[in-house]
């Protein structure tokens, strides 16, 4: 099979000659040092050989679990924030029929989210509609006492027990937590619920092909040996034995690099089929918490397209010489629709009759490619063959090295988050949690001298 594909010609013309190669002696650096394991934050490098590392033996108890679940419930609740549940969220979405949770699919359970906020009326609404429903819960914290997550599986916890029983409950509800310690570790132990183990040298947005994101994928249906496989092609892709010229992941670290020195501050991930859309947020989360850290990194965002020309393209188009583009672009659509005449023509579309709705679709991204570089936006492409599991699974490999490498470029630690500890300490305060007394006096006295 084909693997994807880089281009960064449409980038690499607004740098200077050779600027781009110029970063080859860094990438290689970044890359040993990842490989030798001498790089900031080397004790979470666990990801970087994981696709070749998983067993098939693995593979088949995780798709066993994922077989009782789906035999027994209508729906699974998949409790978990950021890297907890983005990666699941990203694949699951990317392959699944944009319709399913209207048509409910009688063959799979329908997979929600949840543990990834404190909207009250999200979880409420939650809860009423799990009321008709057989359902199980995939507990995903490492901890298992992270606010967002911890809160939302005791409600589940609780309404699942109430409706199925205590015991037939202990069946569906499974634990994707630390092998020793944390209070879901506690919790699984205590309740014999089957759990699987996070890797204590994979941090979560790096954990996609870990069960906290393998046992999700499955339990959608999805052929998560094929998604393994996509991500030990591209493994092998961008070996550190592979020429800077002809690794992918070597080479998007090195312009979004040349680029960001050049003054291009802001990456907008763009997709042209909606189903790419979590892709894009769980891209933000790697990239944005990986190199967002000592006063430096580029700001990852992105953006929906044909949907964001309408709104976000006069800016692309026009705005602030500050940004770069990044294209994922599917070369072939799973499903075949042909645009239809019609004779009276008030739309004057005619002249589009009897051609594919992709064609069209490619034309608009032709077309948008053509005026954005027009208008002064480098612009990287990622080609896609397909969308199906082998090349999501060799998108996120990809990423993730493209990540490790890049960050180390940087000069920062890409594998851990120093500043999202910030508002926690901040929201503990602020709710008298036991422990944090004089950080709830500090701020309780700053709030009133604000008034």
């Amino acid at each position: 099979m084909n693997n994807i594909k880089l281009d960064i010609t449409k980038a690499a013309c607004f740098l200077e000659a050779g600027a781009v190669k110029a970063f080859e002696p860094k990438v290689k650096d970044a890359q040993k040092a990842l490989e030798e394991g001498t790089c900031p934050g080397n004790d979470f490098l666990g990801w970087l050989h994981l696709p070749t590392e998983i067993t098939p033996a693995f593979l088949d108890e995780i798709m066993a679990t994922a077989k009782v679940l789906r035999e027994n419930c209508e729906a699974v609740v998949v409790a978990g924030i950021g890297g907890s549940y983005l990666g699941a969220r990203a694949v699951i979405e990317a392959l699944s029929n944009s319709f399913g949770w209207l048509i409910q699919d009688k063959k799979n359970p329908t997979i929600l989210f949840a543990g990834n906020n404190i909207g009250e009326d999200y979880l409420f609404e939650l809860t009423e509609y799990l009321k008709s429903k057989k359902f199980g819960v995939i507990n995903i914290s490492k901890s298992g006492t992270t606010t967002e997550t911890a809160l939302t599986f005791r409600l589940l916890k609780k309404q699942c027990e109430a409706q199925r029983g205590k015991e037939e409950a202990k069946k569906v509800i499974v634990a994707v937590t630390d092998a020793k310690r944390g209070a879901a570790r506690t919790c699984a132990d205590k309740e014999g619920y089957k759990s699987f183990i996070i890797p204590d040298n994979v941090g979560g947005r790096f954990s996609v092909l870990t069960p906290v994101g393998l046992l999700p994928i499955a339990c959608a249906g999805f052929d998560i040996k094929a998604l393994v496989g996509g991500a030990q092609d591209m493994e092998k892709a961008c070996a550190p034995s592979v020429p800077f010229d002809e690794n992918p992941a070597a080479q998007y670290a090195a312009v979004r690099n040349a680029l960001y020195q050049n003054g291009k501050k802001i990456e907008i991930m763009v997709n042209y089929q909606p189903k790419l859309h979590f892709v894009s947020e769980w891209w933000k989360q790697l990239y944005g918490e990986s190199e967002g850290k000592d006063k430096k990194g580029i700001f990852p965002a992105s953006v929906d397209f044909t949907t964001d020309l309408h709104s976000m393209g006069q800016w692309i188009q026009d705005g602030e010489r500050t940004i770069f583009e990044t294209v994922i672009s599917i070369e072939e659509p799973e499903k075949k629709l042909l645009f239809p005449e019609d004779e009276e023509n008030l739309d004057g579309l005619n002249f589009l009759a009897g051609k594919r709705v992709d064609e069209v679709n490619k034309m608009a991204e032709l077309g948008t490619r053509l005026a954005h570089v027009d208008g002064g936006v480098p612009n990287i492409r990622i080609s896609v063959p397909k969308l199906n599991e082998y090349y999501i699974g060799q998108l996120i490999y990809f990423f993730e090295i493209g990540c490790g490498i890049s960050g180390n470029v940087l000069g920062v630690n890409p594998f851990n988050q120093p500043g999202v500890e910030a508002y926690k300490k901040n929201m503990f305060a602020l709710l008298d949690k036991p422990g944090y007394e004089a950080d709830s006096k500090a701020i309780k006295e700053r709030l009133a001298k604000e008034q």
